[in-house]
C-alpha cells in the first residue's frame, strides 16, 4: 500500500488539485458547513451543554447536531467533557485549535454582513442581464 504525502502548494494559500489534497479539504468542509459555522462561532462564546447548544443555533435536528460536534471533535476543534453525574452532563467546549478556527469563520460571517448589500446588488444585475 502506497501512503501519499500532500504536495506542496506552489505559493503560500493555494490548493493544489489532486487527491492529496483530500484530508485539508475535508477539514475545510466541516469548519465551513452549514452547522460547523453555526457551532464553531456559538462555542466562541463560552462552552454550551448539548441543549442549550441546540437552542441558540435554532433548526438544527438532534442527529445533525451530534454529527456535527463528534466531526470537529475528531478533528480536534471541538472539546466533550462528560461528567458522570445524574442527570449526566455534557459540555462541549473549543480547544485552541477551535477557537482559531472559529475566529476564522466569525470574520468571514461578519464579512458577508457587512457586504450584503454589495451581494444584492450583483445579484440583481446578474439576473438582469440573464433577462435580455
Amino acid at each position: 500500500m502506497t501512503v501519499s504525502t500532500p504536495e506542496a502548494s506552489p505559493e503560500p494559500g493555494k490548493y493544489v488539485a489532486g487527491e492529496a489534497m483530500c484530508p485539508h479539504r475535508l477539514v475545510l468542509e466541516h469548519v465551513t458547513s452549514r452547522w460547523g459555522v453555526l457551532v464553531l462561532m456559538e462555542l466562541l462564546d463560552r462552552p454550551h451543554r448539548f441543549s442549550e447548544l441546540r437552542r441558540a443555533i435554532g433548526r438544527v435536528s438532534e442527529k445533525m447536531l451530534t454529527q456535527t460536534l463528534q466531526t470537529l471533535e475528531r478533528d480536534g476543534l471541538v472539546h466533550r467533557d462528560a461528567q458522570p453525574v445524574i442527570p449526566p452532563r455534557v459540555d462541549y467546549s473549543l480547544t485552541d485549535l477551535g477557537r482559531e478556527a472559529a475566529r476564522q469563520v466569525r470574520d468571514l460571517a461578519l464579512w458577508t454582513e457587512r457586504r450584503m448589500a454589495d451581494v444584492q446588488r450583483a445579484r440583481e444585475a446578474y439576473d438582469e442581464a440573464r433577462k435580455a
